[in-house]
């Protein structure tokens, strides 16, 4: 039969034709087919859950952003050094961390 050399970036694999004409019961799943329900999920929903996902990260982003900001403003409240003219204060503010770990 014929070779066929495939590549992919590291990878090598010859392979040998030995018929050109396979019955369609004897060809094996290897799990790349269109019919998997990961597939299934991602032509049917694949949109939505983009869309959802892009919702949830710019909250917890945004959330971020606001938290660690509150710690810093209640840090200037109390009379502490500002970050910005070399204080490190807002590093015992737990408010400051959750937006940090948010």
């Amino acid at each position: 039969g014929s070779l066929i050399t495939l590549s992919c970036l590291s990878h090598r694999v010859v392979c040998q034709v030995i018929s050109s004409a396979v019955p369609a019961d004897l060809v094996q799943d290897n799990g790349t087919s269109g019919n998997s329900w990961i597939t299934q999920l991602e032509n049917n929903y694949g949109f939505y859950i983009g869309l959802g996902l892009a919702v949830f990260s710019s909250f917890l982003i945004g959330s971020s952003v606001i938290l660690k900001k509150k710690g810093l403003l209640r840090l200037v409240e109390k009379g502490g050094t500002r970050a910005g003219d070399g204080g490190h204060g807002y590093l015992k503010d737990w408010l400051w961390w959750a937006g940090l770990l948010t």
